[in-house]
């Protein structure tokens, strides 16, 4: 039987000087609609960020036009196989920062950062009772899964964590401290800011989960639960030792690891649910919502 899938998902990033953005992102969204991908790439003056999938042909193509760019040609593709679109459209966009911290003032992580971990030394550290383990994601995903001892930081969006570190963590300036994300970018100007802020020993994962979850020594060790992904996917596994449940049901507490959307559209609250509850309250968050949205559904049949 062949199980070789013909989708591949990229996952990228670079943080780089681009004097003419605005350019950048009109001739990368012409050369990656020509080639047929689909997914979600910022560009600004600080560098790139991009999420996007296609067939084995076409991100081979995209890899191609990347290796021989200028400004990219070094960048590290991490590679899912997939069996299809992970996406819906493609979206190519000029924005202020590749990732919204709004710090308020100008860092740039090439050419300040915190220390890159390979995945043993990370999995090495996280066996350490005197390290400190910061999670450089946001809230709702910890919740779906995390490694094994961080620190679930208090954080619906990344602009959010300037003023959670300066309340929660000004007294471990002198503590080692390990960090992670998806797939590294966040970690970049986490560990940045970080250091500016004048923590004294500060380290990234480098690649973030997806590459340790790939590394065939490590194999995803004391990663609990499963990773959360910004596409159709929603979550993908990473412990290849053991399985460990940690995320809870929304509505009754017991170990699941589905997210999903609210289905009144007006709400679309993403929480976590079990089958049976799924079941129970047909896709809503709340009765509230399943009220609402026959309501409305209702007034649309009568017009």
């Amino acid at each position: 039987m062949n199980t070789e899938k013909l989708y591949r998902v990229l996952l990228y990033y670079k943080y780089v000087d681009i004097k003419n953005p605005e350019e950048v992102t009109q001739e990368h969204k012409e050369v990656c609609t020509k080639i047929g991908l689909k997914g979600r790439i910022h560009i600004s003056k600080e560098g790139i960020n991009g999420t996007c999938s296609g067939t084995v042909e076409q991100t081979d193509q995209y890899i191609e036009y990347m290796r021989n760019h200028p400004l990219f040609h070094d960048i590290f593709f991490k590679i899912d196989e997939h069996d299809g679109h992970a996406f819906k459209k493609l979206h190519v966009r000029h924005r202020p920062e590749i990732v919204t911290w709004r710090l308020g003032k100008e860092l740039k992580p090439h050419e300040k950062t915190g220390t890159h971990l390979s995945p043993k030394e990370f999995n090495e550290l996280l066996k350490k009772e005197d390290v400190i383990v910061l999670d450089g994601r946001n809230d709702y995903e910890y919740d779906l899964g995390h490694f094994r001892g961080a620190i679930r930081p208090e954080v619906e969006t990344t602009k959010d964590f300037p003023k959670w570190i300066q309340e929660n963590l000004g007294q471990y300036k002198d503590k080692k401290i390990i960090t992670y994300c998806t797939g590294g970018i966040r970690c970049e100007m986490l560990t940045a800011y970080m250091l500016e802020e004048g923590f004294q020993d500060v380290s990234q994962l480098d690649g973030g989960i997806v590459t340790y979850g790939k590394d065939p020594e490590v194999k995803g060790e004391l990663f609990d639960g499963k990773l959360y992904v910004f596409d159709e996917r929603i979550s993908v596994p990473v412990n290849q030792v053991e399985e460990v449940v940690v995320g809870k049901c929304y509505h009754c507490g017991t170990p699941a690891e589905k997210y999903i959307n609210c289905k009144y559209d007006i709400c679309h609250h993403q929480h976590i649910v079990c089958p049976e509850c799924d079941e129970q309250h047909h896709g809503y968050c709340k009765p509230e919502c399943e009220e609402k949205d026959r309501e409305l559904q209702a007034s649309k049949n009568n017009n």
